[in-house]
């Protein structure tokens, strides 16, 4: 007998607003948790969210329309690890590196 897992739910996260920081996490944490939830406010809390307690935990999928204004805007290099990244791409690293399918559109 075979066991069907059910599919990861999805999230759809709207860019077309997040042209700082805060507008990122504020746009986040409405898409994962409603209107004004929390979904951490900078990258080390959004790694804790990840970990659960604050809103959904992976794995999901998180649909991320109108990427293309946010990374525009989300500039500024941060060091994850050993590597140099624009904020943006920080942001995409944290999310994907604790098991979140992240699709840009």
């Amino acid at each position: 007998m075979s066991v069907t897992r059910p599919e990861p739910p999805v999230y759809v996260l709207d860019g077309s607003g997040i042209t700082d920081r805060a507008a990122f996490y504020t746009a986040l944490g409405s898409a994962l948790n409603g209107p004004g939830g929390y979904y951490g406010s900078n990258l080390d809390a959004l790694a804790d969210c990840l970990h659960g307690g604050f809103g959904p935990a992976p794995p999901f999928t998180l649909v991320w329309e109108d990427a293309g204004t946010a990374r525009r805007h989300l500039t500024g290099s941060v060091v994850i690890g050993e590597r140099r990244l624009d904020y943006f791409d920080a942001i995409l690293a944290t999310l994907r590196s604790e098991g979140v399918a992240v699709q840009l559109r």
